[in-house]
């Protein structure tokens, strides 16, 4: 009989109607591989109301909290993103239950991919046939078509592991500054720094807080917006506690935050993603100066080690024009990052971060320079406030049930949502539909690999030491230069630039400014610089068209073509870019031959499983706003876990086409950046992830940097049919 790993009841929640307008509990079962539902408690051979097989091709979609008949409920959806259509609604009453059912369904999924992976390694070639598309299909979203019969998408960062998706996503352009972690200043709780040193100093301390201020100066923000400041400070209760005050509008929010005055709803976007009104109340000089007031995006998620982070921007919103009597105020980027620490003599501790980036428009700012100043102190010392209410606070509990938001209604605005979502388009000119293409994350952080761990046998560790030279010396050798390639033949239509400050180009990015695991990672979690590449990037292409373009290395004349005359292997990085108009940035990277048994050999001739779980993407973004910057970020991702990848193997080449339009958190952070494309400097290596002591070093396919692109400088691409 197998094992039943988790049940219990769960709320049905769909979005089609039943004509009732009651709460409908199912029994949930998760049993092997096998997640069912009942209308009771299952007695033998009782039959499910529905079933889904579990496996590696899962993904669960966190949809965050939704009003489902005067109840708030925590929603989650599993399905199979071969089969997107055929899913699973399910929600829960309070966070935890459903937090603790996604743990286990995640479990499934990731136990049956390692399972697979186990069983012999099977590299299985698959040749490029003429006449074949190599099993592709339309695209597999992360989330349903907004014009199927969606019940209600990945994708962070935090996070729910790897194979989960965030609701709709981090909304267009809306900063998340918490994934910028480059220094790790403790053990604990690496991913939830208070800062990084390489931006932030300590302006003051007040009130028991620490106040930062960013070092960087930005030249594409007026001179009236402030320097980004953020507030540290620790708060003796719960994440959960902390994070429902955080997001309350009514009347309690009142008792630890002295900048509020009033809140209500303009848009409900999705459980994660809303639209508010806010009206500050700001002691400076309240007789002389109007009162300023704010419309905003907020985004929210609970990332995997139980933090949570809520996001705002300025926006906006056809139904928040101007008010009488208030100056409209601009939030560049603001937001609260809430992270357990250790308990304190059995007391819970979260550290609470407040950060806030304003302009508060009007002549107080011009002319009084410390206006602006006293008043995001004001703002900031709303995490003093949370911790005085808590320490003030007796017999506090976390509420059995998700609260409804008070205050908070808007049904006049709420019901026009569906219509403008059918309107719109993935990545418009920055527009507030944007909202549903983004995140997480920070997909860099959510995908990460750095939760992967090593087993070690003991007699392995042993030996650490004394193969350290051994190895310092092979890792030298690897380095030395091979005979170069001619470059001359190679050709793309975006154009090759190595001046520091050309625009829309592309140059070869120095591997050391990527860290990769060095040879001893498994015993110590080292990184090192990266170093050489293992094959030469010959040429980039910048297309655009009114559909996908998929495998576009049967293009004749294109660089893949001319290295398989010449006898080379050439590997094809196709990363589309989905909307109104669709784009593809080919990096086409070429080596003399590939030397059987390596890493890299065995990820181009593997299977697809093999390829998804070790392909990796490294982002950076030397030049831009430091909301992009933050946004991206710098963490590893893996590419097969984040998005659709779909592998195309022809004679003499490898093509990778990523498919960002498949999860809703790398389109989200598509999103932040397509708005901005022209101010940025990013920075992309490629390399194939590197799990057991045999295989590292990790070592990069290549890297490239591409600076200042132009959507217009793109072309149509003359794609050759495949013959049928």
């Amino acid at each position: 009989m197998s094992k039943v790993i988790y049940e219990g009841w769960m709320v049905r929640y769909g979005r089609r109607k039943i004509g009732r307008s009651f709460i409908h509990m199912r029994y949930f079962v998760l049993e092997s591989r096998l997640l069912a539902y009942y209308k009771k408690k299952p007695q033998d051979n009782q039959v499910p109301i529905k079933t889904m097989l579990i496996d590696g091709n899962c993904r669960v979609e966190d949809r965050g909290l939704k009003t489902h008949h005067g109840h708030m409920v925590y929603v989650l959806s599993v399905y199979n993103k071969k089969e997107k259509y055929h899913r699973i609604t399910m929600a829960a009453f309070n966070i935890q239950e459903a937090l603790m059912w996604k743990e286990k369904i995640e479990f499934v999924i990731d136990q049956h991919q390692e399972s697979q992976v186990s069983n012999g390694n099977k590299y299985v070639s698959f040749e490029y046939k003429s006449g074949m598309d190599n099993g592709r299909t339309a695209s597999s979203s992360d989330h349903e078509s907004q014009f199927s019969a969606q019940e209600d998408e990945d994708d962070a960062k935090p996070n729910l592991l790897r194979r989960t998706t965030i609701g709709n996503g981090l909304p267009d352009s809306v900063l998340d500054w918490t994934q910028d972690f480059e220094s790790k200043l403790s053990s604990q709780n690496a991913n939830n720094q208070a800062f990084s040193r390489k931006h932030w100093r300590l302006l003051q301390c007040q009130n028991g807080l620490r106040i930062f201020e960013e070092l960087l100066e930005v030249d594409y923000l007026p001179r009236s917006c402030s320097r980004a400041m953020k507030a540290v400070g620790v708060v003796e209760a719960t994440c959960e506690e902390i994070f429902e005050l955080v997001m309350s509008m009514d009347g309690t929010r009142f008792e630890w935050d002295s900048s509020f005055q009033y809140g209500s709803l303009v848009e409900e976007v999705d459980g994660h993603t809303a639209i508010l009104y806010h009206r500050l109340q700001l002691d400076w000089f309240s007789m002389f100066v109007w009162p300023r007031d704010l419309c905003y995006v907020r985004y929210w998620r609970r990332n995997d080690d139980g933090s949570y982070v809520v996001l705002f921007r300025s926006r906006e919103h056809e139904n928040c024009g101007p008010q009488p009597g208030y100056v409209r105020a601009h939030v560049e980027s603001g937001g609260f990052n809430i992270s357990p620490l250790k308990p304190r003599n059995g007391r819970p501790r979260t550290q609470v971060q407040h950060l806030m980036q304003i302009d508060l428009k009007g002549w107080g700012v011009g002319y009084i320079s410390s206006f602006q100043q006293h008043c995001l102190l004001q703002m900031l010392n709303s995490v003093a406030g949370l911790r005085e209410w808590f320490a003030q606070t007796d017999e506090r509990g976390a509420p059995p049930r998700i609260p409804v938001m008070v205050n908070m209604a808007s049904a006049s605005v709420s019901s026009k949502r569906n219509l403008k979502q059918q309107e719109s388009s993935v990545h418009p000119a920055p527009s507030l539909d944007q909202m549903n293409a983004a995140s997480r994350n920070s997909i860099m952080d959510e995908y990460s690999d750095e939760e992967d761990e090593f087993q070690i046998a003991e007699e392995e560790q042993e030996t650490y030491r004394t193969k350290h030279e051994n190895d310092v010396k092979r890792a030298a050798f690897e380095e030395e230069p091979v005979e170069q390639i001619d470059l001359t033949c190679f050709s793309g239509n975006l154009r090759r630039d190595d001046r520091d400050k050309a625009r829309d180009c592309w140059r070869i990015s120095d591997g050391n400014n990527f860290r990769v695991r060095s040879k001893h990672f498994c015993y110590d979690k080292t990184k090192i610089p990266a170093g050489k590449h293992l094959m030469d990037l010959v040429a980039v292409d910048w297309f655009k068209d009114t559909k996908r373009m998929d495998h576009v290395a049967r293009r004749q004349g294109c660089s893949a073509q001319v290295a398989s005359e010449k006898g080379l292997f050439s590997l094809v990085f196709n990363l589309q870019v989905p909307g109104s108009t669709h784009y593809s940035m080919v990096f086409y990277f070429v080596t003399k031959e590939l030397i059987p048994g390596s890493l890299l050999q065995r990820f181009v001739d593997g299977d697809d499983e093999f390829r998804n779980s070790r392909l990796k993407l490294i982002p950076s973004v030397p030049k831009g706003s430091w909301i992009v910057r933050q946004s991206v970020g710098s963490t590893p991702c893996l590419l097969g876990k984040a998005v659709d990848c779909n592998y195309i193997r022809g004679p003499t080449y490898l093509e990778v086409d990523v498919d960002i339009g498949s999860s809703t958190v790398a389109n989200g952070v598509l999103g932040i950046v397509i708005g901005v494309i022209t101010t940025l400097v990013v920075d992309m290596a490629f390399l194939v992830q590197a799990n057991t002591t045999d295989e590292l070093p990790e070592r990069l396919i290549g890297a490239v940097r591409v600076s200042h692109i132009e959507l217009s400088s793109a072309i149509v691409p003359k794609l050759d049919q495949d013959p049928s």
